[in-house]
Protein backbone atom coordinates (compact mmCIF):
# COMPACT_ATOMS: atom_id res chain seq x y z
CA UNK A 1 0.00 0.00 0.00
CA UNK A 2 1.87 3.41 -1.31
CA UNK A 3 1.64 6.43 1.13
CA UNK A 4 -1.02 8.37 -0.31
CA UNK A 5 -3.53 5.23 -0.69
CA UNK A 6 -2.35 4.95 3.18
CA UNK A 7 -3.84 8.44 3.97
CA UNK A 8 -6.81 7.89 2.20
CA UNK A 9 -7.30 5.04 4.35
CA UNK A 10 -6.51 7.15 7.43
CA UNK A 11 -8.46 9.75 6.54
CA UNK A 12 -11.72 7.77 6.31
CA UNK A 13 -11.04 5.65 9.23
CA UNK A 14 -10.90 8.94 11.04
CA UNK A 15 -13.91 10.65 10.10
CA UNK A 16 -15.69 7.64 11.27
CA UNK A 17 -14.43 7.41 14.51
CA UNK A 18 -15.29 11.02 14.93
CA UNK A 19 -18.88 10.27 13.62
CA UNK A 20 -18.96 7.10 16.00
CA UNK A 21 -17.74 8.50 19.37
CA UNK A 22 -20.31 11.70 18.66
CA UNK A 23 -22.98 9.27 18.22
CA UNK A 24 -22.13 7.73 21.56
CA UNK A 25 -21.58 10.46 23.54
CA UNK A 26 -22.46 13.58 21.99
CA UNK A 27 -24.31 16.41 23.26
CA UNK A 28 -22.68 16.58 26.80
CA UNK A 29 -23.78 13.12 27.45
CA UNK A 30 -22.04 10.56 29.91
CA UNK A 31 -19.53 8.62 28.31
CA UNK A 32 -20.42 5.04 27.91
CA UNK A 33 -17.90 2.10 28.81
CA UNK A 34 -15.95 0.94 25.58
CA UNK A 35 -16.57 -2.92 25.27
CA UNK A 36 -13.41 -3.97 23.97
CA UNK A 37 -11.49 -1.58 25.56
CA UNK A 38 -11.53 -2.83 29.23
CA UNK A 39 -11.67 0.03 31.68
CA UNK A 40 -12.05 2.81 28.85
CA UNK A 41 -14.96 4.37 28.07
CA UNK A 42 -15.38 6.66 25.11
CA UNK A 43 -13.95 9.83 26.49
CA UNK A 44 -10.77 7.92 28.06
CA UNK A 45 -10.72 6.56 24.02
CA UNK A 46 -11.02 10.05 22.46
CA UNK A 47 -8.13 11.58 25.12
CA UNK A 48 -5.82 8.88 24.37
CA UNK A 49 -5.80 8.94 20.52
CA UNK A 50 -6.01 12.78 20.28
CA UNK A 51 -3.14 12.76 22.59
CA UNK A 52 -0.95 10.48 20.19
CA UNK A 53 -1.88 12.09 17.26
CA UNK A 54 -0.83 15.84 18.67
CA UNK A 55 2.26 14.26 19.91
CA UNK A 56 3.18 12.29 16.73
CA UNK A 57 2.42 15.45 15.02
CA UNK A 58 5.29 17.39 16.99
CA UNK A 59 7.46 14.98 16.49
CA UNK A 60 7.33 14.92 12.38
CA UNK A 61 6.79 19.24 12.22
CA UNK A 62 9.67 19.58 14.25
CA UNK A 63 11.53 16.84 12.90
CA UNK A 64 12.50 15.09 15.76
CA UNK A 65 15.24 11.76 16.07
CA UNK A 66 14.24 12.22 19.83
CA UNK A 67 10.98 11.56 21.21
CA UNK A 68 10.21 14.91 23.32
CA UNK A 69 8.90 14.45 27.04
CA UNK A 70 5.36 13.16 26.62
CA UNK A 71 4.48 14.98 30.41
CA UNK A 72 5.05 18.03 28.22
CA UNK A 73 1.59 19.57 28.11
CA UNK A 74 2.03 22.50 25.40
CA UNK A 75 2.39 19.25 22.87
CA UNK A 76 -1.67 18.70 22.93
CA UNK A 77 -3.42 21.94 22.41
CA UNK A 78 -5.43 21.38 24.95
CA UNK A 79 -8.44 23.78 25.56
CA UNK A 80 -7.48 26.71 27.64
CA UNK A 81 -11.02 27.08 29.65
CA UNK A 82 -11.23 25.60 33.60
CA UNK A 83 -14.38 24.09 33.19
CA UNK A 84 -13.70 22.41 30.19
CA UNK A 85 -10.48 20.76 31.24
CA UNK A 86 -11.89 19.50 34.61
CA UNK A 87 -14.15 17.06 32.27
CA UNK A 88 -10.89 16.45 30.43
CA UNK A 89 -10.03 12.49 31.14
CA UNK A 90 -6.91 12.10 32.80
CA UNK A 91 -4.86 8.71 32.00
CA UNK A 92 -4.95 8.52 35.47
CA UNK A 93 -8.39 8.04 36.22
CA UNK A 94 -9.74 5.86 33.96
CA UNK A 95 -12.76 5.45 33.57
CA UNK A 96 -13.56 8.84 32.88
CA UNK A 97 -17.72 8.22 32.86
CA UNK A 98 -18.80 11.95 33.22
CA UNK A 99 -20.73 14.18 30.52
CA UNK A 100 -18.00 14.53 27.62
CA UNK A 101 -17.27 17.84 26.42
CA UNK A 102 -18.26 18.63 22.80
CA UNK A 103 -14.67 20.40 22.89
CA UNK A 104 -12.77 16.87 23.34
CA UNK A 105 -14.62 15.60 19.83
CA UNK A 106 -13.54 18.75 18.42
CA UNK A 107 -10.09 18.80 19.73
CA UNK A 108 -9.94 15.02 18.44
CA UNK A 109 -10.95 15.43 15.09
CA UNK A 110 -8.36 18.36 14.61
CA UNK A 111 -5.96 16.04 16.00
CA UNK A 112 -5.96 13.46 12.85
CA UNK A 113 -6.57 16.35 10.53
CA UNK A 114 -2.67 18.08 11.76
CA UNK A 115 -1.45 14.36 11.60
CA UNK A 116 -2.97 13.81 8.30
CA UNK A 117 -1.52 16.89 6.83
CA UNK A 118 1.80 16.47 8.44
CA UNK A 119 1.98 13.18 6.88
CA UNK A 120 1.07 14.08 3.31
CA UNK A 121 3.44 17.44 3.38
CA UNK A 122 6.72 15.67 4.65
CA UNK A 123 5.78 12.26 2.88
CA UNK A 124 6.67 8.64 3.76
CA UNK A 125 10.97 9.14 4.13
CA UNK A 126 11.52 11.54 6.55
CA UNK A 127 14.25 10.72 9.18
CA UNK A 128 12.45 10.58 13.10
CA UNK A 129 12.03 9.38 16.20
CA UNK A 130 10.08 6.12 16.80
CA UNK A 131 9.95 2.79 18.61
CA UNK A 132 10.48 1.08 16.07
CA UNK A 133 13.97 0.14 14.61
CA UNK A 134 12.07 2.10 11.11
CA UNK A 135 12.92 5.57 11.72
CA UNK A 136 10.97 7.35 9.12
CA UNK A 137 8.03 8.98 8.90
CA UNK A 138 6.88 6.31 6.44
CA UNK A 139 6.62 4.07 9.97
CA UNK A 140 4.19 6.03 11.58
CA UNK A 141 1.59 6.60 8.35
CA UNK A 142 1.55 3.10 8.88
CA UNK A 143 1.47 2.56 12.30
CA UNK A 144 -0.97 5.50 12.89
CA UNK A 145 -3.25 4.32 10.10
CA UNK A 146 -3.40 0.59 11.69
CA UNK A 147 -3.70 2.46 15.60
CA UNK A 148 -7.04 4.52 13.66
CA UNK A 149 -8.63 2.18 12.04
CA UNK A 150 -9.01 -0.55 15.37
CA UNK A 151 -9.82 2.33 17.44
CA UNK A 152 -12.68 3.29 15.48
CA UNK A 153 -13.90 -0.39 15.38
CA UNK A 154 -13.50 0.20 19.14
CA UNK A 155 -16.10 3.28 18.87
CA UNK A 156 -18.38 1.27 16.78
CA UNK A 157 -18.99 -1.56 19.52
CA UNK A 158 -20.49 0.83 21.90
CA UNK A 159 -23.27 1.76 19.80
CA UNK A 160 -23.98 -1.18 17.58
CA UNK A 161 -22.32 -3.39 14.89
CA UNK A 162 -18.71 -1.95 13.78
CA UNK A 163 -17.78 -1.80 10.48
CA UNK A 164 -15.01 -4.49 9.06
CA UNK A 165 -12.00 -3.00 7.57
CA UNK A 166 -11.09 -2.47 3.83
CA UNK A 167 -9.13 -6.01 2.47
CA UNK A 168 -6.30 -3.88 1.33
CA UNK A 169 -5.79 -2.17 4.37
CA UNK A 170 -6.26 -4.99 6.77
CA UNK A 171 -4.08 -7.28 5.01
CA UNK A 172 -1.16 -4.22 5.50
CA UNK A 173 -1.95 -4.45 9.18
CA UNK A 174 -1.84 -8.32 9.65
CA UNK A 175 1.67 -7.98 7.62
CA UNK A 176 2.77 -5.11 9.95
CA UNK A 177 1.89 -7.15 13.00
CA UNK A 178 3.97 -10.12 11.79
CA UNK A 179 7.06 -7.56 10.64
CA UNK A 180 7.15 -5.24 13.05
CA UNK A 181 4.78 -6.01 15.84
CA UNK A 182 5.67 -9.22 16.79
CA UNK A 183 9.39 -8.89 17.55
CA UNK A 184 8.74 -5.31 19.31
CA UNK A 185 5.97 -6.71 21.49
CA UNK A 186 8.61 -9.96 22.44
CA UNK A 187 11.27 -7.10 23.30
CA UNK A 188 8.80 -5.17 25.13
CA UNK A 189 7.15 -7.74 28.04
CA UNK A 190 8.53 -10.65 29.19
CA UNK A 191 8.29 -13.72 26.27
CA UNK A 192 9.17 -17.01 26.98
CA UNK A 193 11.75 -18.23 24.32
CA UNK A 194 10.36 -20.25 21.55
CA UNK A 195 10.65 -24.35 21.20
CA UNK A 196 9.93 -24.49 17.16
CA UNK A 197 6.08 -23.74 17.72
CA UNK A 198 4.82 -22.30 13.83
CA UNK A 199 2.09 -20.80 12.99
CA UNK A 200 0.17 -19.74 9.52
CA UNK A 201 -2.47 -17.68 9.23
CA UNK A 202 -4.11 -17.27 5.95
CA UNK A 203 -6.92 -15.14 4.31
CA UNK A 204 -9.78 -16.44 2.98
CA UNK A 205 -10.65 -13.33 1.21
CA UNK A 206 -7.37 -13.77 -0.74
CA UNK A 207 -4.31 -15.47 -1.34
CA UNK A 208 -1.99 -14.19 1.49
CA UNK A 209 -0.80 -16.43 3.80
CA UNK A 210 2.25 -15.84 6.48
CA UNK A 211 3.67 -18.58 8.60
CA UNK A 212 5.78 -17.96 11.83
CA UNK A 213 8.38 -20.27 13.74
CA UNK A 214 9.17 -19.16 17.12
CA UNK A 215 12.85 -20.58 17.99
CA UNK A 216 14.56 -19.09 21.18
CA UNK A 217 14.30 -15.53 20.61
CA UNK A 218 13.95 -15.79 17.23
CA UNK A 219 11.14 -15.43 14.90
CA UNK A 220 11.04 -16.38 11.51
CA UNK A 221 8.49 -15.13 9.03
CA UNK A 222 7.74 -16.64 5.92
CA UNK A 223 5.32 -14.64 3.78
CA UNK A 224 3.08 -17.46 1.65
CA UNK A 225 5.16 -20.62 3.12
CA UNK A 226 4.02 -23.90 2.24
CA UNK A 227 5.93 -25.91 5.15
CA UNK A 228 4.12 -27.94 7.76
CA UNK A 229 2.99 -26.10 10.51
CA UNK A 230 1.27 -26.48 14.18
CA UNK A 231 -1.65 -24.71 13.62
CA UNK A 232 -3.31 -22.61 10.80
CA UNK A 233 -6.35 -20.17 11.13
CA UNK A 234 -7.96 -18.85 8.20
CA UNK A 235 -10.31 -15.90 8.06
CA UNK A 236 -10.64 -12.48 6.31
CA UNK A 237 -8.08 -9.93 6.15
CA UNK A 238 -10.10 -7.95 8.63
CA UNK A 239 -11.01 -10.74 11.05
CA UNK A 240 -7.08 -11.87 10.78
CA UNK A 241 -6.26 -7.91 12.19
CA UNK A 242 -9.13 -7.75 14.78
CA UNK A 243 -7.68 -11.40 16.29
CA UNK A 244 -3.63 -9.89 16.11
CA UNK A 245 -5.53 -7.07 18.14
CA UNK A 246 -7.18 -9.47 20.73
CA UNK A 247 -10.58 -7.73 19.51
CA UNK A 248 -11.55 -11.01 18.02
CA UNK A 249 -11.73 -14.42 19.80
CA UNK A 250 -10.30 -17.75 17.77
CA UNK A 251 -13.50 -18.86 18.23
CA UNK A 252 -14.15 -16.16 15.26
CA UNK A 253 -11.42 -18.08 12.58
CA UNK A 254 -11.15 -21.09 10.99
CA UNK A 255 -8.71 -23.08 12.59
CA UNK A 256 -6.70 -26.59 12.04
CA UNK A 257 -4.44 -28.46 13.87
CA UNK A 258 -3.49 -28.00 17.56
CA UNK A 259 -5.78 -25.19 18.80
CA UNK A 260 -4.03 -24.83 22.29
CA UNK A 261 -1.24 -23.57 20.00
CA UNK A 262 -3.13 -21.04 18.77
CA UNK A 263 -3.73 -19.78 22.59
CA UNK A 264 -0.31 -19.76 23.52
CA UNK A 265 0.27 -16.59 20.48
CA UNK A 266 -0.32 -14.39 22.91
CA UNK A 267 1.87 -15.99 25.81
CA UNK A 268 4.80 -15.50 22.99
CA UNK A 269 3.24 -12.47 21.54
CA UNK A 270 2.64 -10.16 24.73
CA UNK A 271 -0.32 -7.59 24.15
CA UNK A 272 1.13 -4.13 24.24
Amino acid sequence: MDHLTRLGVFQSESEAFDHAVRRAAGGGREAPPVPSCPGWSVADLVGHLGSVQRYLTYILRERNTEPPDPTDLTLYALPEDPAVRAAWPRHDATPHRGPVPEELFDWSAAAARELADALRDLGPDLPVWSWSTQQTSGFWSRMQTIEQAVHRWDAETVTGDPAAFDSAFATDAVAQTFEVMVPARRGWRPAPAGTGERYRFRRSDGPESWTLEFTGAEVLLEPDGTGPVGVEAAGTASDLTLFLWQRLPATGLDVTGDSALLKRWFTLVPPA
